[in-house]
């Protein structure tokens, strides 16, 4: 496959990622119905909530990592490439076109999320976290401070890489990466949203933040190191420990999604 159609799945799955998981949450985590058109004494909140966006998160991987896996190999995530690369089984060489792609991807499904969701009346760029951005500090849904955000970061993202890596190591079960994957990717959110609001992935950072304001995209510096440091050591410890060989062997994770 040419690199520009691996470009474009990758442009895709990423657009597809922001717009999914991003998207639930700032249109339908904490949605309320009127209580007049339910009943006059009760009201009945509608809304997915974390647990929903969690799910969003991990189904629009699931998802994109199926149709687009067997031509991209379904990075859709700068820290997913890198970690790849370090695991030896992604070329240096294709890492700055994928995360050019995987960037803008993110930034047209968080133009999109932003022309959906200000068609309501009343919606503004307000509050911690605006159009589901990431954040440290008073940015932090829960308040948390920088060093324990760039931690859970580093380790969610480690550990993404490491299911990552295993379930498409040639000797796992064919067919199954996806799911793994997107349920993995669900489980990082349902811990981590109350502390940085999940990042786990630069790009899905960075297109937000770009609508949100100057303030909350001066914390995306973090969301690009902690997750792609986090990635490095997964691939790092997998080629180290894990691997069947050491020998260094490209091995193309299209093939095993």
């Amino acid at each position: 496959m040419s690199l520009t159609k691996r470009c474009l799945a990758e442009f895709i799955g990423t657009f597809w990622l922001v717009l999914g998981g991003c998207g639930s949450a700032v249109i339908a985590a904490a949605y309320t119905a009127d209580a007049a058109k339910i009943s006059e004494s009760t009201s009945f909140p509608l809304g997915i909530g974390l647990v929903g966006v969690s799910l969003a998160f991990g189904l629009t991987v699931l998802t994109g990592a199926y149709a687009f896996g067997h031509i991209s190999g379904s990075h859709f995530n700068p820290a997913v490439s890198f970690g790849l690369w370090a695991g030896k089984r992604f070329p240096g060489s294709d890492l700055l076109p994928y995360i050019v792609s995987q960037v803008i991807g993110a930034v047209v499904g968080a133009g999109i999320i932003y022309l959906i969701a200000s068609g309501k009346a009343g919606f503004t760029l307000t509050g911690s976290n605006p159009l589901a951005t990431n954040g440290y500090g008073t940015h932090s849904p829960g308040g948390y401070t920088l060093f324990a955000c760039f931690i859970s970061e580093v380790v969610m993202t480690f550990m993404f890489l490491l299911i990552i890596l295993g379930v498409t190591d040639r000797r796992a079960p064919k067919g199954f990466a996806p799911l793994a994957i997107g349920f993995g990717l669900t489980l990082i959110h349902l811990i981590s949203i109350p502390v940085t609001n999940t990042s786990v992935n630069p790009a899905r950072s960075t297109g937000v933040a770009l609508f949100a304001g100057v303030e909350l995209f001066s914390q995306v510096w973090l969301f690009w190191i902690a997750p792609i440091l986090g990635a490095i050591l997964a691939g790092w410890l997998y080629v180290a420990v894990f691997s069947e060989s050491t020998a260094d062997e490209r091995q193309n994770i299209e093939e095993l999604v």
